[in-house]
């Protein structure tokens, strides 16, 4: 009887132990989900969000252009990351290099959400690896009270009255193809030879230049450092919160148009919770926190109702040019004259 006691007694303690541990530990043995994206494309609400509803932790990390996002991804080999969130030209790379994987959609229950506007693009003609998250045009912002003309269009940032007072984003093809919609030709022009009579004159741009940054250019607007900008449609909104007289223009030579997509890497480490991730930026309430956060123009027609009128898709923003992928001569080009343009502004 007493040896009978004495191992029921182990039992009850391993037992007990067994729940202490447990409660102990919590949600410390759920999956992270790592997310990978620009600076400030989340508010931290959605990941706390994801995590109360998951368990699992939201760990982002963030890149500085698409092609470093590739870079990264390549290296990898389509693993280390769960979610991407990134441009569309880039990723029909990452789809042509194997890099994304197939989207579940028994778990993306919500992907009816979407605005057909935004599905069956070039970069992902059947809709099987990505869901739009967002959508942009750049646009032209100026302090009208330091800028002594009315802008018009690109061609007007060539204006020597703006010399050392322009800021542009990083995006070597959007610069190129606003440098060649001034000069009639489109933005994803394949001559090689049109594309250096662009470089050149991009050349020319090179002393009005104050900067060239990707991340937060819209603050060269604030501090001083620059009276223009050239800035993507989530600096647009935030600058305007930050000052309502600023102009924006809507460049006469035409717009470029672009949507950001999310996916799910070829060898993500936790596909079933990135697929469960995905499903959740599609709910409503989830887009209108996040679209009202970085300033994209909504891109989920479920939530049409509820997000700031203002990131309600307008027609105009579907007329433009989406930047698209070239043939390698042609790129090689592109990248050339981006190079030779950084290092006339001073950029390394």
């Amino acid at each position: 009887m007493k040896q009978k006691r004495y191992v029921t007694g182990i039992v009850l303690v391993l037992a007990v132990l067994s729940v202490i541990v447990t409660a102990c530990t919590g949600k410390a043995g759920k999956e992270e989900l790592v997310l990978f994206t620009w600076q400030g494309m989340f508010p931290q609400e959605v990941l706390d969000g994801f995590t109360e509803r998951t368990g699992s932790k939201v760990v982002y990390s963030n890149f500085d252009t698409d092609e470093t996002m590739l870079e990264r991804l390549s290296q990898a080999k389509g693993g280390s990351y769960d979610v991407v969130v990134a441009d569309d030209y880039i990723i029909e790379q990452v789809i042509a290099s194997g890099l994304a994987s197939e989207i579940d959609k028994s778990v993306v229950t919500n992907f009816g959400n979407i605005n057909p506007l935004y599905q069956g693009h070039f970069y992902d003609p059947q809709d099987q690896y990505t869901i739009p998250h967002g959508a942009g045009i750049p646009l032209i912002v100026y302090d009208p009270a330091q800028v002594d003309f009315e802008i018009r269009g690109y061609e007007d940032l060539w204006n020597p009255a703006l010399k050392d007072s322009v800021a542009l984003i990083g995006n070597y093809r959007v610069i190129n193809g606003i440098t060649l919609l001034t000069m009639g030709k489109s933005m994803n022009e394949t001559d090689p030879g049109v594309i250096a009579e662009a470089g050149k004159k991009l050349l020319e741009l090179a002393p009005n230049v104050r900067m060239i940054q990707d991340d937060n250019t819209q603050n060269a607007l604030f501090n001083g450092e620059a009276s223009v900008a050239f800035l993507y449609t989530s600096q647009v909104t935030r600058a305007l919160e930050e000052n309502p007289d600023l102009k924006v223009v809507y460049p006469q030579e035409g717009l470029g148009f672009g949507i950001l997509g999310a996916f799910v890497p070829s060898q993500a480490p936790h596909k079933d919770l990135a697929n469960q991730f995905l499903n959740y930026l599609l709910e409503p309430e989830v887009s209108r926190q996040c679209f009202e956060y970085n300033g994209y123009y909504n891109t989920n027609k479920a939530a049409d109702a509820i997000v700031t009128p203002a990131l309600v898709v307008p027609e105009s923003v579907t007329s433009g040019e989406i930047i698209q992928n070239v043939p390698g001569e042609a790129n090689e080009v592109y990248d050339k004259n981006w190079i030779e343009f950084k290092a006339a502004c001073g950029e390394g």
